[in-house]
Formats: C-alpha cells, structure tokens, sequence
C-alpha cells in the first residue's frame, strides 16, 4: 500500500462525493450483493486490515482486497478508510456491518437447526457454504423453489433456466450432504432440511433488501420497501391515514399491505417477509417469539342499518338481541369468539347468524340491505357510522376487550422505513379521539 502523504491524512474521509450515489443508486438490486464479499467486510472490519482478514480467512489478501472493493463499487460509498496502519469502517461501513453480521447469525441458526433437525453433520461450515455459493438472487430462488415447488414456475419467474436452477440445488446438496428436495410427480417439495434452509434464506434476503434504505438514511432520505401484515380493524382508518401521511413526506418509499387470517400473517413475519403486523394482538400464549406494542384498546360493538327496530329502544340490552337476524365473523375470528364467549359468561346460548362471512364489504352491504344486526368493532365500519347510514347500539360489551397494536419479530432490526411507518402509526392513534378508552 502506497504511503499517504502528509497533507492527504488531514483530509477528512471521502464522505460526500459517495452520497449522492446512494441516492442515484436506489433501485439497484440489492439481490446481487455477494454474500462472499459481506463476510470479507466483516474480517477486515474485525482484523483492522486486509492482510491480517485474508489470513484468517485462508485467502490471499488481493483476494479480499477486491471483494471490499466489489461490494463498495455495488453498493456506491466507501465502506473503509485505507490509512497506512490498516482500514477503519466509514458510517457506511458500520451501516452495512450491523446487517452483514445479522446475515452471519442467520447461517449460524440455520446451521444449529440443520444438525439438530435436518440431518446434517456437526462438522459441517454451513457458513462457508452458503457464502460461498450464493448470492442475494440464488438465495431467493431457493426460497421461491420451496414455496412454488415448481422448477418451471421459478424458472420464468427469475427469467433464468431450469438447468441453472438445478445446478444451484445440487451444489447445496453437496456441500450439506443432505437431499433438500424430494422430485416427485407434482413436483419439488423440501425435506426438513430443505424447509430449514429457505426459511433462513428469507430472513437473510430480508437483511439484503434493507442494505440500500439503511445507508440512504444516513443521508435523511427515506427509501426502500415496507410490508405490512394488515389485520382487518387496522385496514379502515388507521393504516390508509399513516401510508398517506409517510408518503407525503417520503414519496420515495413504497408500501404493500397483506392481508391474510393472522397465523399467515405471523409466519409471514417471522421468516421476514413482513415487515411488522397491525392489529389485535395476540399475547405472549400464541406470539411468544413476537414483540408486541399495545396502542389502544377496543371492544365490540353490536351495529345496525339506520332506522332499524331495535334502534328505538335505547339503549338495548342483551335480551333485545334474542330473535335478531344476524351477519357475523366466521367462527373461529378474534372478534366472533369474544362476542360468543359473552353469551356463555351469561349462561346463554350466543345467536346462531344467518350469513358468516370474513368480507367486509359482503358485511357492510347485508347489514345495509337488511335488518340483520353484526358484532363487530366500531372502527371498522368508521366511514358508515359516520355518515349515519349504520348506527353503534348504546350497549357496552366490555367483556369483548382486547388490545390493538403492531407485532414485530423478536430480535428483528427494522428498516428505516418500516420504523417510521410504525411511529406515523403511533401519530394517528394519538391524535384522534376515536382511539381513547
């Protein structure tokens, strides 16, 4: 390494010329980032040099000298400061290195779980193996593989071939000495050890997709990609007022929402595909490996068409319900078993619905066309009640109670976007009046 002159150590690290690169580069594919060259970027962090890296990585230290140089041109900013006593980590280096190590415990777990459940040997560096054989793109093939178990969908979807996608396959099944996928008629359905492996490819794709809104950050600008798991008292108010309000002031980011009965939702977010759920929490009973954030509470509401019978008597009680036509939730939802569970405290039998349906527009336009009473949250018909055409019944279930809020995975490190979504949240409930016990 050339000695740097005098002057050129004063000068303060080449910062700013990177910055707007990361900007300009914001729709980069985050995919093709080498995992190889990640864990390059945590040796030298660690080692203060790439000499001292290479040496314990049983490479030559050219070798890792290009792969920090490889990942720094695909990302656009300096990762280290060269001095001529080593390499330190610019802001950006620290930026990538908290998700680069994030990356290494995933393999890490997976290994764990690959020996204790998917027949792979102790002795295996399933580390090793993965960095040294994928990238961003082939760990998402993998995880499409095990999800679409269809060679040929995968295929079209990644717009690559079949023989590629089985090369990749096999090269994993080597290295591991385990099958990862049984070849059947109906076509490629993992093994323990498969269903293992992509479910830690997602959460390390989760990693990778938040490295370029992570270092936009550092300059203040917001980018990148939110999932959100909707549940359906968040959908009406609270979530389309928090999307609008982020992307007034962050047009840059973009927002998908799913919405899904919640087990689909949690495993969803576990394996990182989501970014947080909203909704009715669960407790620590069923999400005891999530991290729940109680925002308000809420109860059900027994809600009627204007101008309905039962409205002229005010307020009704539970005896005015008996011989009432009902629309309610499918059994089994939060909401129907609450309202059922208050009938049986009472040592009565709960109503029996003529229409069960998990629609809400199905719900809103029975209830709009007939005498038929719900049981649902008031939130979740805001809009209508609002407007006069459905009406709340002046009768308290407070029995029905259950905390609303955002479940995130334990452990999980959020995007930038993602918090800020969340604390846009956190301002909408705070604000408005309807949200207050």
């Amino acid at each position: 390494m050339d000695m740097p002159s005098v002057a050129e150590e004063r000068r303060p690290p080449k910062l700013l010329k990177a910055r707007p690169k990361v900007i300009a580069g914001r729709h980069a594919r985050p995919l093709a980032i080498n995992l190889r060259q990640l864990r390059a970027l945590i040796a030298v962090a660690s080692a203060g040099s790439a000499t001292e890296a290479a040496r314990r990585l049983f490479r030559v230290s050219s070798a890792v000298a290009r792969a920090v140089s490889a990942l720094e041109d695909a990302l656009g900013v300096p990762l280290f400061e060269r001095r001529s006593r080593g390499m330190v980590t610019t802001v950006y280096g620290e930026c990538v290195l908290v998700r680069a190590r994030r990356i290494e415990r995933e393999f890490d777990e997976a290994r764990i779980q690959l020996v204790a459940r998917g027949g792979v040997s102790a002795a295996q560096d399933v580390r090793s193996t993965f960095a040294s054989i994928l990238n961003g793109r082939r760990l998402a093939v993998f995880a499409s593989l095990a999800e679409k178990r269809s060679m040929a969908v995968v295929a079209r979807e990644f717009d690559i071939t079949q023989p590629a996608i089985s090369v990749t396959v096999k090269a994993l099944e080597t290295d591991l000495d385990v099958p990862l996928f049984e070849r059947t008629a109906r076509g490629m359905t993992p093994t323990p050890a498969g269903a293992i492996v992509a479910f830690h490819c997602r959460r390390v794709l989760s990693e990778l997709r938040q490295i370029l809104p992570d270092l936009a950050a550092i300059e203040d600008h917001l980018q990148g990609s939110i999932t959100v798991g909707a549940l359906p008292l968040a959908r009406t108010q609270i979530l389309p007022m928090a999307i609008a309000g982020l992307l007034r002031r962050h047009p840059q980011l973009h927002v998908a929402t799913v919405e899904s009965p919640y087990d689909a939702l949690a495993a969803s977010l576990r394996s990182g595909d989501l970014d947080f759920i909203l909704g009715a929490l669960r407790g620590p009973s069923t999400a005891w490996d999530l991290v729940e954030e109680p925002l308000f509470e809420d109860r059900i509401s027994v809600i009627a068409r204007a101008g309905h019978p039962i409205t002229r008597h005010q307020p009704a009680g539970i005896a005015a319900l008996h011989g009432a036509a009902w629309v309610l939730s499918r059994r089994g939802s939060p909401s129907r078993e609450l309202f059922d569970r208050t009938f049986f405290e009472l040592g009565q039998i709960p109503p029996i619905p003529a229409v069960e349906t998990g629609d809400l527009a199905v719900l809103r336009g029975v209830l709009l066309e007939s005498d038929m009473l719900t049981a649902i949250s008031a939130h979740q018909l805001r809009y209508e009640i609002r407007d006069g055409s459905l009406v709340a019944l002046d009768l308290r279930l407070d029995d029905t109670r259950r905390k609303i809020g955002i479940a995130q995975r334990a452990g999980g490190l959020p995007s930038p976007g993602a918090q800020a979504l969340m604390e846009e949240i956190k301002a909408v409930v705070a604000r408005s009046a309807d949200y207050r016990s």
